[in-house]
């Protein structure tokens, strides 16, 4: 598996990487397929790993205040989905444990966790997002589609989420006729204004096709190759 670059920000445990700028995670150098909110319970447990992570607490992290959902059975499903990834047991668990009415816990080792350098010359500094920000970028789908669903913005983004864990194809479409949901032609150009949740995604603005000049978010794996960089 190719090294992380430096100043990127690792979490290993077991045969795992994580990779938190890319928004990756990784086994033995290959890409295992994880939703934005796992991911994202897998982060918060293995920056505390040991200690118990209230479902209060995962409520904040996932879902933004005045969010209705049915939160109970979507973190339930986002758990169920992660222990999947990791091919853990919830009933003898190697990782994530269950605590009655309390919340998880990760019960594994983390060998390694690499920060950022704090400080950075002063040419070389950039804005929240990385190097990304300002960048122009050509948008891809791992699936190879023609086309990428980008939410508007990151409370559409989690309710997109929250419906495709529940296999809720009509809500989808909803969130679509309601043009919350924007579906673009993969190859479009986009760029990125800003960087979001932990710079997993991004918020991009569309440069090509019927929604041009709009905003959108994009998680991270969906940047393809940079076609050029704009200066601010």
């Amino acid at each position: 598996m190719p090294q992380p670059a430096a100043g990127r920000e690792i979490l290993r445990f077991d045969d795992y990487v994580l990779d938190l700028h890319a928004g990756e995670l990784h086994k033995n150098g290959r890409k295992v397929k994880l939703q934005e909110q796992p991911f994202q319970i897998l982060e918060t447990l293995l920056r505390r790993a040991g200690d118990v992570v209230s479902r209060e607490e995962l409520r904040q992290r996932l879902w933004p205040e005045n969010t209705f959902v049915d939160f109970d059975h979507s973190l339930n499903t986002a758990v169920k989905k992660l222990r999947q990834a990791l091919n853990d047991e919830a009933d003898k668990p190697r990782f994530i444990e269950t605590l009655p009415r309390r919340g998880y816990r990760f019960v594994g080792a983390v060998t390694e966790y690499q920060r950022p350098p704090e400080q950075r010359p002063l040419e070389q500094a950039v804005a929240p997002g990385g190097d990304l920000v300002g960048g122009v970028f050509a948008l891809c789908d791992e699936a190879d589609r023609n086309f990428v669903c980008l939410p508007i913005d990151d409370v559409t983004l989690k309710e997109k989420e929250k419906l495709e864990a529940a296999g809720d194809s009509l809500g989808l479409s909803l969130l679509s006729a309601s043009e919350r949901l924007l579906l673009v032609r993969t190859g479009t150009r986009v760029k990125v204004l800003e960087g979001r949740l932990g710079n997993s995604c991004y918020e991009v603005r569309i440069l090509g096709g019927e929604h041009t000049a709009k905003t959108a978010v994009v998680l991270r794996k969906c940047l393809g190759e940079r076609v050029e960089r704009e200066e601010a």
